[in-house]
């Protein structure tokens, strides 16, 4: 079967085919490190991460996934201002959150994940490039911006079909040294109300990147000059990919061939966003809500469709989820666990297969595999063993191109909070027994309370006595506050 994406630019389906047979390179772009990620900002990730299993899933490509980190940029510097803190510190921290946050989620790590400020020397190559061609242009003022020509680029506008005369410059742009009030920044020279760390030199003067170059720079770097699939959300088609498009062209460079943008995820029919005032952490969200819901949740509708969320909504996705896992501890045993390994081989129903290959139509998938899970009941009540195991089978294998198996592991045990149960149940026996050693020393039966000490050395737990008191810790998996 044939793999049919829907590419933005030519707003139609295409056949997938790759630059190079049995390989796929996508670049997504990542977050902006300002604050902390709430479900709107990943639905990105969990769509492409779900592109990215059926690539490998269902067509054996060897794919190469970059998603990088814009770690520079105004937001960061004004809200780390703001705070008191330095802008890199700032950014890391939040760097740091999403990560943990797509970890949460059961999103896969991407191949390469780079970051802006790691590929100067990328950005000003790519200047040089189109300053040369007669695309781009320092600031006559001596600012030390440098802006693309938009005027200098016929196709500029043909990723948006927009018309260059009917645009205009935004609202919140910087005017200075510009040749036409439409042209974008690919450098910003320095401000003298901005961190001198916050600077790199180039051949134009210090500064630092503009949005848009970075993604083009980073783009080329890892994926070379031409690969298959740029990614990210449908609010991102403007500016800024059209930018990128338009100055990688512009470079010579043949760029994305595909083009593929999610919806958003709304709230009383707005985008999510912090402005809005309307988040949902995930740090948050999953304190009373299963990881998996919430990824379930951002899966199980089209890519390309937008999510209404409402208070209602993740009690209905969990209803689901219960509806898989119930089937397979049904029908594979309570203690029953599948890895992506021990599902790779299971041959997947033909409706699930077709709607995947169909722009990745993730609701037939799963109407597929509903459809598996009624049979499989049937065949529960009749008893018949073999086909229970292969509809259970082929269950298993098709949630876990989705990413949400039930009986994967990273699924196992975690409750709402993003706790493992083990974990908690360990925490309690080791606070009891904790406890029983400071109620030996207190009673200066010390030969008691060494003996709790060294049986819970023996288990891999080490305690520490520290003027506030015992504390207790993982010998190979961190600590925890007694």
């Amino acid at each position: 079967m044939t793999l049919q994406i829907f590419d933005t630019a030519t707003r139609e389906l295409r056949d997938f085919e790759p630059v190079n047979p049995g390989k796929v390179g996508i670049y997504i772009c990542g977050l902006t490190t300002q604050g902390s990620p709430h479900i709107g900002h990943l639905r990105f990730a969990v769509a492409f991460d779900v592109l990215r299993n059926w690539l490998t899933r269902g067509h054996g490509y060897d794919v190469t996934l970059v998603r990088n980190v814009t770690d520079i940029d105004d937001k960061i510097l004004r809200k780390s201002a703001e705070a008191g803190e330095p802008w890199f510190a700032w950014s890391y921290l939040h760097e740091r959150e999403t990560s943990d946050a797509l970890d949460t989620l059961g999103v896969k790590r991407p191949t390469y994940e780079p970051r802006a400020t790691g590929h100067v020397t990328d950005m000003v190559e790519l200047m040089e490039m189109l300053i040369e061609r007669g695309h781009a242009y320092p600031a006559s003022d001596g600012s030390g911006d440098v802006y693309f020509d938009v005027k200098s680029f016929p196709e500029y506008g043909s990723l948006t079909r927009q018309n260059l005369d009917d645009m205009e410059a935004a609202g919140d742009a910087d005017p200075r040294g510009k040749n036409d009030p439409r042209d974008f920044a690919l450098w910003k020279g320095r401000k003298d109300d901005e961190p001198a760390s916050a600077n790199w030199p180039t051949p134009w003067g210090e500064g630092r990147p503009g949005w848009h170059l970075e993604c083009s720079a980073m783009a080329r770097r890892w994926l070379g000059d031409t690969f298959d699939i740029h990614g990210g959300g449908i609010d991102l088609r403007f500016p800024h990919h059209e930018n990128e498009q338009a100055q990688s062209h512009a470079a010579g460079l043949g760029f994305a061939r595909y083009w593929m943008h999610n919806g958003w995820v709304t709230l009383s029919g707005e985008k999510m966003s912090k402005s809005l005032g309307n988040t949902l952490a995930v740090n948050e969200l999953t304190k009373t809500v299963r990881p998996i819901v919430v990824r379930y949740y951002l899966s199980a509708v089209h890519y390309r469709s937008t999510i209404e969320y409402t208070p209602d909504s993740l009690a209905e996705t969990a209803a689901a989820v219960e509806r898989i896992e119930g089937f397979l501890r049904r029908a594979l045993g309570a203690d029953a666990v599948l890895t992506s390994d021990d599902v790779a081989g299971v041959a997947l129903p033909r409706a699930f297969v077709e709607a995947m290959d169909d722009d990745i139509n993730v609701s037939g998938a799963l109407a597929a595999c509903f459809d598996a899970i009624r049979e499989g009941n049937t065949a529960i009540d009749e008893a018949d063993v073999e086909r229970v195991e292969k509809l259970a089978m082929q269950v298993a294998a098709m949630t876990d191109v989705l990413g949400v198996n039930p009986l994967d592991p990273q699924w196992l045990g975690r409750s709402a909070g993003g706790q493992d149960e083990a974990m908690e149940a360990l925490g309690a026996l080791v606070e009891a027994l904790v406890e029983q050693r400071k109620a030996a020393r207190a009673a200066k039966n010390f030969e008691a309370a060494d003996t709790i000490r060294d049986q819970l050395a023996d288990a891999g737990v080490v305690v520490e006595d520290t003027p506030d008191g015992a504390r207790w810790s993982l010998a190979r998996q961190g600590g925890k506050d007694n």
